[in-house]
């Protein structure tokens, strides 16, 4: 386990509002994860751009090397199924 709690930016470009809020409520199931949405800071709107920019992921000290294993497999299964290449 970790001394501190640490905190991670991840991008998902093109991953709809809905799909971001989704992966965020996923997340926050996993002990010792939180997670908050980063809105999308540019001025022009894009309709094929998502409304949110990116995901905080934080772990607490109850994060532990399972809790993180079930989020990188939670992340992968995200960009696998919607990813935009």
């Amino acid at each position: 386990m970790l001394g501190e709690n640490q905190r991670y930016q991840v991008e998902l470009p093109g991953l709809p509002l809905a799909v971001y809020r989704e992966l965020a409520a996923h997340l926050r199931q996993v002990e010792g994860v939180e997670t908050s949405l980063i809105p999308q800071q540019s001025q022009e709107f894009d309709y094929d751009r998502s409304q949110v920019e990116s995901l905080w992921i934080e772990y607490s000290e109850a994060a532990d090397e399972l809790s993180r294993q079930r989020v990188d497999r939670i992340l992968q299964y995200y960009r696998q199924r919607y990813a935009t290449t």
